[in-house]
């Protein structure tokens, strides 16, 4: 897979509009380019991922979204990714102590982790669903 996100970190309530605006548009539908015909998206049961708005424009982009069940947070690779990211943002020798250094300390170390693991999680989901 060798591919990964930049970290997106935005302040305030994220609706539907925003996440089709900041989120799908610029860049999920990059990742469906690159990856072509097998790329499937998977989102979480958030409110904002679920509105009208935000199907009827996966329709017309065509990205097919991954069914699971809804609280299931364990079926989700990401949960994986947050926990090895928070176990090494609270071993930092100087942890963060506001949210301007606990924003560059997320970044930083989420560029450290490393691609295997990210591959691993991707990877498990054939045997998760």
């Amino acid at each position: 897979m060798a591919a990964r996100a930049y970290m997106w970190l935005r302040m305030g309530l994220l609706t539907g509009q925003r996440y089709i605006d900041e989120v799908l548009l610029p860049h999920v539908r990059l990742f469906r380019d690159a990856v072509g015909d097998k790329f499937v998206f998977m989102d979480d049961n958030a409110k904002c991922h679920r509105t009208l708005a935000v199907q009827d424009c996966l329709d017309s982009e065509s990205i097919q979204r991954l069914v699971w069940p809804a609280r299931s947070p364990d079926l989700n690779p990401i949960e994986n990714v947050w926990d090895a990211l928070g176990r090494q943002v609270a071993g930092l020798n100087y942890p963060p102590t506001n949210k301007n250094t606990l924003i560059r300390a997320l970044t930083e170390e989420w560029d450290k982790l490393p691609q295997q693991l990210l591959d691993n999680v991707v990877q498990s989901m054939v045997r998760r669903v």
